[in-house]
């Protein structure tokens, strides 16, 4: 419904949320660069000037792919691979596109900084059979409609995970396929707000539910349920966070006022706040009229300004400094 009344608003929705989710699910990762940069890529005003920007430019590239094509992808090892070759077809890896050659594990640090291994995945020439098991599984127990998909999609990725089918890049695949299974289920909240960065916000979370998940995997004893209502807990407060965006977009119909929806947002909004805070949560209204609101909003003392230039940011008057 908000998609046919709001296309142009829920469009500006869609491209915060994209840049969210290739920043997030790479952040997780160790993989970065700064705010400024990712803008400019995501903009094409710049090309990647190192392995890490070519593996953000990377994970774009296949989220555009699955936000305009899920309905033709289907739930295959073969059409995994080609996601996984085009994520990282920018870096000139050339395991791109290919199941693992060699074991992998999931190690852990621990408190003195010593290390072990926690999960050793599945053995590289266990991996193709195991994967096409997976999809196959998943594909059956979809079409017997006995389990509801948002049950199912988190016990795909908990399995996907166990097996860890490549040499690299299975945690941000991982995302990807939560996200292509969501929307090939009805579950589009991740077209307009980033389930990545809802999972970055909450990353010890997100580790710990899986390490409670995969124990005694290779056995078939483990309990995928930590993870299912973690992430049942993630989709929950992308469509929470939807609501209230789309409620400001209601709100400049029934107000007309530009400064009235950036009120309302300041007056809602705990600790600092930015330009481009305001911009990303009041998709109804343009940059220009948003920082016109916040000059306004400081002008009347409702606001306070704090920094300059590119590190300006704004604080509520009525908070304890």
């Amino acid at each position: 419904m908000y998609a046919r009344q709001k296309p142009v608003e829920l469009d500006r929705l869609t491209e915060t949320a994209r840049i969210q989710s290739t920043e997030a699910s790479n952040k997780i990762e160790g993989i970065v660069t700064t705010g400024a940069r990712m803008k400019q890529l995501f903009m094409e005003k710049t090309s990647p000037r190192n392995r890490d920007e070519d593996e953000i430019m990377g994970y774009r590239d296949v989220l555009n792919t699955i936000h305009e094509s899920y309905e033709y992808i289907p739930v295959r090892p073969s059409y995994i691979l080609q996601l996984h070759r085009d994520m990282l077809r920018r870096t000139g890896a050339s395991y791109g596109g290919s199941f693992k050659s060699v074991q992998n594990y999931i190690n852990e640090t621990r408190p003195d900084g010593t290390a072990f291994t926690r999960f050793t995945p599945v053995s590289p020439f266990e991996t193709p059979a195991a994967v096409e098991a997976l999809c196959e599984a998943y594909e059956k127990a979809l079409a017997e409609a006995r389990i509801d998909a948002l049950i199912l999609i988190p016990c795909f990725i908990v399995d996907f995970l166990c097996i860890h089918p490549f040499n690299d890049g299975n945690g941000r695949m991982s995302r990807l396929l939560t996200l292509l299974l969501l929307y090939k289920n009805g579950y589009s909240v991740g077209k307009y707000i980033s389930v990545e960065k809802q999972i970055e916000k909450t990353k010890d979370r997100y580790y710990d539910t899986l390490e409670a998940a995969d124990a005694g995997w290779h056995e078939g004893t483990n309990d995928p349920t930590p993870f299912i209502r973690y992430m049942l807990t993630v989709i929950l407060a992308c469509y929470t966070e939807f609501e209230e965006r789309v409620g400001l977009l209601q709100d400049t119909d029934l107000r007309g006022s530009s400064y009235d929806i950036v009120k309302r947002y300041v007056e809602n909004k705990v600790g600092k706040i930015t330009g481009a805070d305001v911009v990303a949560h009041c998709p109804g209204i343009g940059r220009s009229s948003a920082l016109a609101a916040l000059k306004r909003l400081t002008s009347e003392g409702i606001i306070l300004r704090m920094g300059s230039g590119r590190n300006t940011y704004y604080i509520r008057s009525d908070s304890d400094l």
